[in-house]
């Protein structure tokens, strides 16, 4: 068992049960996939371009990632049917723990000018960032990268609102924007 799900486990539900007082305990909200995404606009054009971001997206997430692609041909973006278009990774159960154990404690800190993320959720209880440059992983060697590559990444969750969404990352030690520096 990862060490966030085992704390996820003993502390957090205790802390979200007094916090909201569910009726059920099934109704605590928990931490359900993480999906990294990557779009590969200039990318697709180049075939070892898109060899390099497969491996780097393998190297941070622990698993191979799935090409999406396209669904239609659209001419004024010079996109043909079923070209590679993006990447992602769907995380679950330890490796998902892992990663946001990796992600709050390791790679957050490493984001230049960083003060916390903003608090904002899509209204479901899932919450959505995006990474400019995946150079903050320190899985990633810095001088193999040909170029900068961002990244989106999902949070998706149980939670039936945003507040408990917020509450939860917040107790698993997400790094959020404080009151006073927002």
């Amino acid at each position: 068992m990862s060490r966030l799900q085992k704390r996820y486990q003993e502390e957090v539900k205790q802390a979200l049960q007094e916090r909201f007082k569910y009726a059920n305990a099934m109704l605590i909200p928990s931490l359900k996939k993480i999906v990294i995404s990557m779009g590969l606009a200039e990318a697709s054009k180049d075939k070892n371009a898109l060899q390099d971001c497969v491996k780097e997206m393998a190297l941070l997430s622990g698993q191979k990632p799935i090409l999406t692609r396209a669904r239609k041909s659209v001419a004024n973006f010079k996109l043909r049917e079923d070209q590679a278009i993006g990447l992602k990774v769907t995380l679950r159960k330890k490796r998902m723990y892992d990663f946001l154990d990796r992600f709050c404690n390791i790679v957050s800190p490493r984001i230049r000018d960083f003060r916390g993320f903003p608090k904002k959720c899509d209204g479901n209880g899932n919450f959505s960032i995006g990474i400019e440059e995946q150079q903050i992983f320190p899985e990633i060697n810095l001088d193999e990268v040909k170029r900068t590559q961002g990244m989106n990444i999902t949070f998706v969750t149980s939670a039936t609102n945003d507040e408990e969404c917020v509450e939860l990352l917040r107790q698993l030690g997400f790094p959020f924007k404080t009151e006073n520096n927002s």
